[in-house]
């Protein structure tokens, strides 16, 4: 039992330092180094001008701690098929499981320290002195075991393992990894989920239903329906606005909101294949040219959408010249270089 969760934990790590070349690629990296100097920068001016009013700060400074003391969950990397196969062995994987939570205690729980130790000067500037910062972060620590405690409860008992419950939570983990990981690269392994929004129906009723616009009606229905792409879009049209609301120099604001739109439109462009599992689309009587220009349009769409919120919110002339000029490059050269590029390598 041991060596067969050892060897799933080490798979699934290896998987991950796969993607992770991807994710930390040079240019992202000389961006995030970029941005690493200048956060640290602001860090320090803030600092020698601390504000007065410290209401706000400690606002902040709690809505931090409670999202580093319920960050993190317990790997257990359990499967499907386990509660049929290794159910006879529920006593051994309950130590298992215990286990993999004092291992998910000991990494968070440094992740949650090690934060804390980066806004030390934030808390000594508030008046807190040193030996009760120390006595804060072991209190936090045990906040943490105790939250912990209270996520194993939920997959075992003292006795019994909640297997549904457990698959569940564990194929949950994974696929939030994985997900974040396809932001930069495709990735195996990942389900995607379907849901009707009826409320969305009035943008599906705006595209004419004709035999040319056959393809756009069924990418705009994959678009809002699917678990991922909308809910992609939204997250980072969100992050997009607010680096350019609250970051004050235009280049690395402006910066953000273009990798922001550019990752978009690398994990949109998954819609060209999105349809494949069904066969009946290669019977359709319409012609292959249409797949292509009914997504070019479909994502130039979008991604225009997208920019006129993001000019409308981005309050400086720099910043909307940035952002129409590195749009218009990313919608109509580099767009279409990417959807040919894919279809030649679907022939």
């Amino acid at each position: 039992m041991e060596h067969i969760f050892k060897k799933r934990r080490l798979n699934f790590l290896y998987q991950s330092l796969k993607y992770m070349r991807y994710v930390f690629n040079d240019h992202f990296v000389l961006v995030l180094i970029f941005l690493l100097g200048f956060l640290m920068v602001q860090y320090s001016r803030f600092l020698k001008a601390f504000p007065a009013n410290h209401v706000p700060i400690i606002l902040v400074l709690l809505v931090l701690l409670l999202f580093l003391l319920f960050w993190g969950n317990i790997a257990t990397y359990l499967e499907e098929a386990d509660s049929q196969f290794l159910l006879v062995q529920e006593a051994k994987l309950i130590e298992i499981i215990r286990k993999a939570k004092r291992r998910a205690y000991i990494f968070w729980t440094g992740i949650q320290t090690f934060c804390l130790l980066l806004l030390a000067p934030l808390f000594l500037r508030l008046g807190l002195s040193f030996p009760y910062f120390l006595l804060l972060l072991l209190f936090l620590g045990a906040v943490k075991g105790l939250i912990m405690e209270r996520k194993s409860r939920q997959l075992i008992s003292s006795k019994k393992v909640f297997w549904d419950k457990a698959i569940h939570y564990e194929q949950k983990r994974q696929q939030r990894i994985l997900k974040f990981f396809s932001l930069f690269t495709n990735v195996k392994g990942i389900s995607a989920s379907v849901k009707r929004r009826s409320y969305l129906d009035f943008l599906t009723n705006l595209l004419q239903k004709s035999h040319q616009k056959t393809w756009s009606n069924l990418y705009l229905r994959a678009f809002l329906r699917s678990g991922d792409y909308l809910g992609l879009t939204l997250r980072l049209l969100i992050l997009s606005l607010l680096s350019l609301i609250f970051i004050k120099s235009p280049l690395i604001s402006a910066g953000l909101a273009i990798l922001f739109n550019y990752l978009l439109l690398f994990q949109l462009l998954a819609l060209y294949k999105h349809y494949d599992y069904q066969y009946l689309t290669v019977l359709f009587p319409v012609a292959g040219q249409s797949k292509k220009s009914n997504l070019f349009q479909l994502l130039r769409c979008i991604l225009y959408l997208l920019t006129i919120f993001e000019v409308c919110l981005s309050f400086s002339w720099f910043k909307c010249a940035l952002l129409v000029g590195a749009m218009l490059l990313l919608n109509e050269v580099y767009l279409s270089y990417k959807i040919k590029k894919i279809i030649d390598e679907g022939t």
